[in-house]
């Protein structure tokens, strides 16, 4: 009797066990529960506090790519090494670019505020991955979940339709709330160590000045112009990511007497993340 229920219980389990799909980043993982709801499982590559520059896979979580039947990409570096081995590796794996349709903009550094745009390409790494950043952007990006999950799992094609709705309502509520705090804002710019928000700083009419020079620590005499420029605007606020060094952000700060604060590029909270961050550059104008 027991045998017969053991049978019985496994020739059921494929039809209520749930699909397994990976985010490269958490951000995306955060967009991909939004539409997917408790229908799938969904795992993330770079977890809280690492740096999807240099990011190397663990062996667990290439178990979970080998059973995952979708990989969520947005760009970031570590992608360019990886998802071909990921390709090669499982032939069952499809590869979603989250941000196709969305024309990207080159990286902007401390010397190169106004970035030029181009199509959307990352062949020499030049290119902003950070899209997650703009609520608007996010718009495409749910959008590209969405034909995806619909696309492998058609059978749940409702849930996701009405899920969507639902998130593109909560981004555009965002977007409206973000401009209606910045409307009023008199100092368009900001220091930030790495270059993460010109998206951000373009929808929302402002300019962001990188300490990081092409990934890198900032000469002294970089510094010096970076104190200069931060004293001329008036700058009272220094922003710093979890994953980058702060060094040369304190320093900056200890000139001109501003504040360092730290907001979080690759929040596991997305949509808390980003009202805070946005309730944080409202305060440092």
């Amino acid at each position: 009797m027991k045998k017969i229920i053991t049978i019985l219980c496994l020739s059921f389990m494929p039809f209520y066990a749930k699909g397994i799909v990976t985010a490269s980043i958490l951000p995306v993982k955060y967009f991909v529960e939004q539409i997917a709801g408790d229908t799938l499982e969904v795992g993330v590559m770079t977890p809280s506090g690492a740096d999807p520059h240099t990011y190397e896979p663990r062996p667990n979580q290439m178990k979970m790519i080998e059973k995952s039947d979708l990989f969520f990409a947005v760009g970031v570096e570590y992608e360019r090494v990886w998802i071909p081995k990921f390709t090669k590796s499982f032939a069952n794996l499809k590869i979603i670019d989250t941000a196709y349709g969305i024309k990207l903009k080159k990286m902007e550094h401390s010397h190169d505020h106004e970035a030029s745009e181009s199509d959307h390409e990352d062949s020499n790494g030049g290119f902003d991955p950070h899209i997650w950043l703009d609520p608007i952007l996010v718009k495409t990006m749910a959008q590209n979940i969405f034909n995806a999950l619909k696309a492998q799992y058609p059978q749940n094609a409702e849930i996701y339709s009405k899920n969507l709705a639902k998130f593109l309502q909560i981004l555009d509520e965002l977007d409206a709330t973000i401009r209606s705090e910045f409307s009023n804002l008199k100092n368009k710019k900001f220091i930030v160590y790495h270059p993460s928000w010109g998206y951000f700083a373009k929808r929302y009419g402002l300019e962001q000045i990188a300490i990081e020079i092409e990934g890198k620590e900032p000469k002294p005499a970089d510094l010096a112009n970076l104190i200069n420029e931060a004293k001329e605007e008036g700058v009272k606020v220094i922003f710093v990511a979890p994953q980058f060094s702060k060094k040369s952000a304190n320093l900056i700060a200890n000139e001109v007497r501003a504040k360092v604060v730290e907001i979080d590029q690759l929040p596991k909270d997305w949509l808390f993340s980003m009202k805070k961050t946005a309730e944080a550059f409202r305060q440092s104008f």
